[in-house]
C-alpha cells in the first residue's frame, strides 16, 4: 500500500490520488506513528499554502428558530440547549460585529443564519451586509451559509458581493438519515452545485465524532473531494446538553489530528479549516493541527464560546505561521517562505450587548 507517510506524501505530491484503503490506513495508525503522519501532512500542507494561516470569522445573523431536526444541532427543533435565541441581526449591528473579526486579522467574514433555507428576503438582508462589507473592506471574502438555496438564491448572493457559499454534508449519503429527517444528502447536495453554478466558491465540510465508523468518515471525505469543495471545514462534534447527541464523547486529540491528516492527503491542495470543537476535542494539539490545517475560525461559533482570539492568534505565531492577509491568495502564499469539558454556550458578540470575541 505504502512504506511510510512521507512516501505516501511524496506520491500525492507527484500527483497521486488517495485511494480508500490508504485512507482508513491513516485513521488506525498507532500513536507511535501520529507525530510521522503529522510531519507528513505539514509536507503537503506547505507546497501548497506555505505558513500561511487564513483567520476567518462567523457572525450569527439570526439564532436558533429552526424547523430542521439535524440531531447534532443545538438549535435544531426541539433542542432544549440554552442558546441566544434572537432574530435577524439589522445591518448596522451585524456590520459592527464582522469588522471586529477583520480588525482582529481575519481574511474572511461568514455570514449565518439557522433555518432550512432562506426566503428571497433573507436574502436581500445578506447581501446588504455583504455590499456595505465590500465598500469598507474590499479585500475581505463574504462567505453566506443560510440552508438550503431555491433557484436564483445563488445567483442573488453572488450578485450582491458574496464571494463563498458554506453549506456543510455533515457525514456520508450512507448515514445521512441517522441524524437528519427533515431534509436529505441530496438537498445538501444539490445546494451546493447550485452555488458553485451560480459563481460562489463552495465550502462543504462534515462533522466527526457523531457515531460514523471509519469507512463512513473516508466515503464522506471522498464525496467532499468529488464535489470539488474549495474549502472543507472539519468541525468535531459539540455535544450540547438538549439534543439527541448529548453526552456523546467520542473523539480524543489523536484522533482528531487523524481525521485532519486524512482530510489533507485526500485533498491537498484544499483549503482544510479546523473549526467547531476543535477547542474541546484537540486541546493542546491545536498547534499540531495547524501543521494539517490550513485554516480556522477565530473566537467564537454559532452557539458556542471558542477560546479568547488572542490565544488563537498567539498559537499561530508560537508554531512558526502568519496570518493570512486579506486579499492575499493562500495557495500564493506557499510560494514566501481526556478529560470532557462542557460546552461553554456563546453570552457575546452577536445578539447582546457584550463584546464580540475578537
Amino acid at each position: 500500500m505504502f512504506n511510510n507517510f512521507s512516501a505516501l506524501a511524496a506520491w500525492c505530491l507527484d500527483g497521486g490520488t488517495l485511494s480508500a484503503q490508504q485512507a482508513l490506513a491513516i485513521l488506525v495508525c498507532g500513536d507511535d506513528e501520529l507525530m510521522d503522519l503529522v510531519a507528513a501532512a505539514s509536507l503537503l500542507r506547505r507546497r501548497h499554502f506555505g505558513n500561511a494561516v487564513k483567520v476567518n470569522y462567523l457572525v450569527n445573523l439570526k439564532s436558533g428558530k429552526c424547523p430542521e431536526d439535524c440531531s447534532y444541532c443545538s438549535q435544531r427543533l426541539g433542542s432544549q440547549a440554552r442558546i441566544l435565541d434572537y432574530s435577524w441581526l439589522d445591518t448596522d449591528e451585524a456590520v459592527r460585529q464582522a469588522r471586529a473579526g477583520i480588525r482582529a486579522g481575519a481574511s474572511r467574514v461568514c455570514l449565518a443564519a439557522s433555518g432550512r433555507g432562506p426566503s428571497n428576503r433573507d436574502v436581500g438582508r445578506v447581501t446588504r451586509v455583504a455590499g456595505r462589507l465590500k465598500q469598507q473592506h474590499p479585500q475581505v471574502e463574504v462567505c453566506a451559509c443560510l440552508g438550503i438555496l431555491s433557484p436564483g438564491q445563488g445567483a442573488a448572493l453572488r450578485a450582491g458581493g458574496v464571494d463563498a457559499y458554506n453549506h456543510n454534508i455533515n457525514t456520508s449519503q450512507s448515514r445521512y438519515a441517522a441524524i437528519c429527517s427533515t431534509h436529505d444528502y441530496r438537498d445538501r447536495v444539490r445546494t451546493i452545485r447550485q452555488a458553485a453554478n451560480a459563481g460562489l466558491s463552495p465550502c462543504s465540510g462534515l462533522i466527526a465524532g457523531m457515531g460514523e465508523s471509519d469507512e463512513e468518515l473516508v466515503e464522506a471525505v471522498f464525496a467532499l473531494r468529488m464535489l470539488g469543495s474549495d474549502s472543507i471545514p472539519v468541525n468535531f462534534l459539540m455535544p450540547f446538553d438538549g439534543t439527541p447527541l448529548e453526552g456523546t464523547w467520542q473523539l480524543t486529540p489523536a484522533r482528531c489530528l487523524r481525521i485532519l491528516a486524512m482530510v489533507r492527503f485526500a485533498c491537498p491542495g484544499t483549503e482544510l479549516r479546523m473549526a467547531g470543537g476543535r477547542e474541546m476535542h484537540l486541546r493542546s494539539l491545536q498547534p499540531f493541527a495547524l501543521h494539517v490545517a490550513n485554516s480556522l475560525f477565530l473566537g467564537d461559533y454559532l452557539t458556542s464560546e471558542g477560546q479568547e482570539a488572542h490565544q488563537d492568534l498567539q498559537i499561530i505565531r508560537d508554531a512558526g505561521f502568519r496570518v493570512l492577509s486579506p486579499g492575499q491568495d493562500s495557495r500564493a502564499a506557499s510560494q514566501d517562505a481526556g478529560s470532557v469539558q462542557a460546552t461553554a454556550i456563546r453570552r457575546r458578540g452577536a445578539g447582546t450587548l457584550i463584546p464580540p470575541n475578537a
